[in-house]
């Protein structure tokens, strides 16, 4: 099979970015941003990737969309959110943990990631220092938020982790991110990140 007609294929079956399946309408406008934030933290522990993406919706059908009602919502109604996507064992933890990320937002950036983006000054490796300054995210969600904001911070291109990568090479695509930015359009970056991890993951 071409590389092309893998790409094709790749894209339609699996081309679905985890930010767009968490009801996410990814812009660079502060709300969007910190609701990827909050997915990325949700990705941070241990658990299915499906879960990760229902607590964030449940997260946001509960009204905590911005980081202002995130820290404004009491811990309990965190935890509850949490359980009913089946978020066990990490639940409180995690709770914890949204309303501090939440709070440093507030404080560091007055709610608005654009401005660490400004702090970082084109540097894509500093955006993820800053990124894992908050708490519970670490290398993993500092990958994942570049790998779903590239399309909107094209310092962060390309982003392709390790996890795109050895499914890239499974499929046998190119195993740098530069060889695999050349076969797709920038707009769709993020789709073929998302779309090789998805691969790698069997869903």
């Amino acid at each position: 099979m071409s590389r092309d007609l893998t790409v094709k294929e790749l894209l339609e079956e699996h081309g679905r970015t985890y930010a767009e399946e968490a009801g996410i309408r990814l812009k660079n406008t502060p709300a969007p941003l910190y609701q990827l934030l909050t997915l990325c933290l949700l990705f941070s522990a241990p658990i299915k990737a499906d879960i990760a993406v229902a607590a964030a919706r449940e997260l946001f059908a509960a009204g905590m969309r911005t980081p202002q009602a995130m820290a404004e919502s009491a811990w309990q109604t965190r935890v509850d959110a949490l359980g009913r996507a089946h978020y066990r064992r990490y639940d409180e933890s995690m709770a914890t943990a949204l309303g501090a990320g939440a709070q440093r937002l507030a404080d560091r950036y007055r709610g608005d990631l654009r401005r660490l983006r400004e702090e970082a000054g084109g540097d894509p490796e500093r955006i993820r220092e800053l990124l894992q300054q908050f708490p519970r995210i670490g290398a993993v969600g500092a990958d994942i938020f570049s790998r779903e904001a590239q399309g909107m911070w094209p310092e962060l291109r390309p982003a392709f982790d390790a996890r795109a990568r050895d499914a890239a090479v499974e499929l046998g695509l190119p195993k740098t991110p530069a060889g695999l930015a050349r076969l797709v359009a920038d707009d769709d970056l993020p789709r073929l990140a998302a779309a090789l991890v998805r691969s790698g993951l069997g869903n």
